[in-house]
């Protein structure tokens, strides 16, 4: 039988084989009551405080001591009374590998052939900001962060509840990146969670770097252009969807989180709705679908419009627009789709444009680009403010991935009316509509509570209904428990 010092002579060369050619790794050896020892660890991502005011120093108290036997040391190391450090007991040198690179410091015993492992990460992260994205004038200003500890703080403080549940995958087989599902025990509906769980569950990467590749993975209409998943950066809007009964989805590296289920009336909601009066609220919620629907449909109904079906227009505006047109060489399709591919490219460059010349890029090369285009006959003015408005509306979509949708859309749609007219836009809006009423999202489906209808969630659609006449939660996400607050 082998001794119990080549069984930990081998342990610690499987580790090191395991290790071999990462020159971060620090090995640090260590003689205790006889018995030599090794400390392992990655300094870069490690706490050195909690390493050495925790591990090395009792430690080197430990072997200056001789009034103690080596049981009666090894017994205190595993009664906890030695170190002041939560630790835990493994003998696979595979386990003990992975543990080393995400962070622990593991102690090797010859004698024990088994290693202690202390979890003492500490990555570089920035502190917590204001959202970029999803700004408010009213409200909390703070976002998630990449470190997924900090951002479980922030949902923590918001929801001070034993119900609020988290369950952690550990998903990428190279990254092992930690996800959590979280979600109200009681508020969100058991199946949902259920299929949640078995998404994650089932994900078998190479790795994932950011939230977006886990929403690809868990897709159920791939070929939808529409998001079926929620994405926000505020921890108020992760709990105010968790209270009523949907399920978030949060990953380390990764300043957002995703909210399923999601439906389309959700993701034309803004959090800055509940932070004002229920008349300001309902009149700017019932102006951002009148704009997001004109961010869709406006260009390819102005081009039908005047191609086809000219006479509908008032006289003196037609006089108008066929007196700007007069010496346009292109076809009013050709127009809008060289004025919107333009204003798809200024976006783009704003995007990619360093943040402090970008903004100024944008509207300058526009306003610019746009007038030249005019001046030169290559364009009219009634189709520079068409795709001007809707550019603008395509902005007050407050989530992004629809708004992509939306613009995505466009192209077809001005296609079809510029070919067919009114018939071919009204087609293509009913074929938009009959895709969104066939579309669900973790089983809920997308044009709730339009379609199927549901009139007692109508008090938080089109428009905002004051808090104290929403006292059940949204049918649409909520189980059995949907009471949100007692009658007076």
């Amino acid at each position: 039988m082998r001794s119990s010092a080549n069984v930990k002579s081998e342990l610690l060369e499987n580790v090191k084989s395991r290790l071999s050619g990462c020159g971060d790794v620090s090995y640090q050896s260590l003689r205790l009551h006889g018995s030599d020892c090794t400390l392992i660890f990655i300094g870069p991502i490690i706490d050195f405080s909690s390493l050495h005011g925790h591990i090395v120093t009792p430690l080197l108290k430990e072997s200056a001591k001789v009034e103690h036997h080596f049981d009666d040391f090894i017994d205190r190391l595993d009664r906890g009374d030695l170190l002041s450090i939560p630790f835990e007991r493994s003998d696979s040198a595979e386990h003990i590998a992975n543990a080393i690179v995400e962070g622990s410091a593991v102690l090797l015993i010859e004698e024990t052939a088994e290693a202690y492992l202390f979890d003492i990460v500490l990555y570089q992260k920035r502190a917590v900001s204001e959202s970029q994205n999803e700004l408010v004038v009213n409200g909390p200003q703070e976002a998630f962060i990449e470190d997924i500890s900090t951002n479980l703080s922030l949902l923590r403080h918001k929801i001070r509840h034993p119900d609020l549940k988290t369950i952690r995958f550990q998903i990428g087989r190279y990254t092992k990146k930690a996800v959590y599902m979280v979600y109200i025990e009681g508020l969100a509906k058991p199946e949902v969670v259920q299929e949640v769980n078995q998404h994650l569950a089932a994900i078998d990467i190479d790795g994932t770097f950011g939230i977006s590749t886990l929403s690809e993975q868990m897709k159920e209409g791939v070929r939808s252009p529409f998001p079926q998943f929620q994405y926000t950066e505020r921890p108020d809007s992760v709990a105010a969807s968790l209270l009523e009964g949907r399920v978030g989805i949060m990953q380390d590296g990764t300043p957002s989180a995703l909210i399923v289920p999601v439906t389309l009336m959700s993701l034309l909601q803004s959090s800055e709705d509940y932070y004002h009066s229920f008349y300001s609220s309902s009149w700017i919620r019932l102006v951002r679908f009148a704009f997001g629907l004109m961010s869709l449909l406006m260009p390819s109904l102005y081009v039908a419009i005047t191609t086809f079906q000219p006479s509908i227009i008032p006289t003196d505006l037609l006089i108008t627009i066929s007196a700007s047109r007069e010496n346009i060489p292109f076809t009013a399709l050709a127009e809008a789709l060289i004025m919107e591919l333009t204003f798809e490219a200024l976006r783009e460059a704003g995007t990619r444009i360093p943040k402090p010349v970008g903004q100024t890029i944008s509207i300058i090369g526009a306003i610019v680009i746009g007038q030249a285009a005019v001046e030169a006959g290559i364009v009219s003015n009634p189709m520079v403010i068409v795709v001007s408005i809707t550019g603008i509306a395509s902005y007050i979509i407050p989530n992004f991935e629809l708004g992509l949708a939306f613009r995505l859309l466009r192209f077809p749609i001005l296609i079809l009316g510029g070919t067919l007219g009114l018939i071919g836009v009204f087609a293509a809006a009913f074929l938009v509509y009959g895709h969104l009423a066939s579309l669900k999202s973790f089983g809920t489906p997308y044009l709730q509570p339009i379609a199927p209808l549901i009139r007692s969630d109508w008090k938080d659609a089109f428009f905002r209904a004051p808090s104290k006449m929403m006292k059940k939660r949204p049918k649409t996400y909520a189980s059995g428990n949907n009471t949100r607050r007692q009658k007076p």
